[in-house]
């Protein structure tokens, strides 16, 4: 799919997951979700499992790849009206390093040629909030552990004064 590089970087690319790369990922996802989920008081390696295996779907999920290293896996889920960023994580090791940035430029890419918004769901006090607002996303709602965010598609934005 997609790369990138710069001067000094390794190049990012994203590669289709198979059946077979559901433990990989798993452990992944538990690695960065562990500090957020622990800070909770709900880090449960078997609700991560139930969580994750509901909905593995290897037609809609891409490893991250920095060179041939596996730094990440993101999921995008097409709906009718709309995609799902159901799942974006990124290796400890590698957070702070833009990929998780580069990853959701993909992301978006692909949303604003479809003219479709995306909708992603993150956990109350995760720095992923952050991440989501920096990217365009509004909150819509909240609910007991997460918040509910929305990137409007590219022609329902207000963008600017033209």
């Amino acid at each position: 799919m997609s790369n990138t590089s710069g001067p000094g970087a390794t190049a990012l690319s994203l590669a289709p997951a198979y059946d077979d790369d559901f433990e990989a990922l798993l452990s992944l996802r538990m690695a960065a979700m562990q500090e957020s989920l622990q800070r909770l008081g709900r880090f449960d390696p078997q609700r991560a499992r139930e969580r994750l295996s509901r909905a593995f779907e290897p037609a809609h999920t891409r490893h991250i790849l920095q060179g041939s290293e596996r730094v990440g896996f993101v999921v995008v889920l097409p709906r009718m009206d709309h995609l799902v960023l159901d799942h974006l994580y990124i290796a400890p090791p590698a957070q702070g390093q833009g990929i998780g940035s580069w990853v959701m430029s993909q992301v978006i890419d692909e949303a604003d040629r479809l003219g479709l918004s995306v909708r992603v769901t993150a956990l109350k006090h995760s720095d992923a909030n952050r991440f989501y607002q920096r990217h365009g996303f509004e909150l819509q709602h909240a609910s007991d552990w997460d918040l509910h965010y929305v990137r409007p598609a590219a022609g329902d934005r207000d963008d600017g004064p033209y």
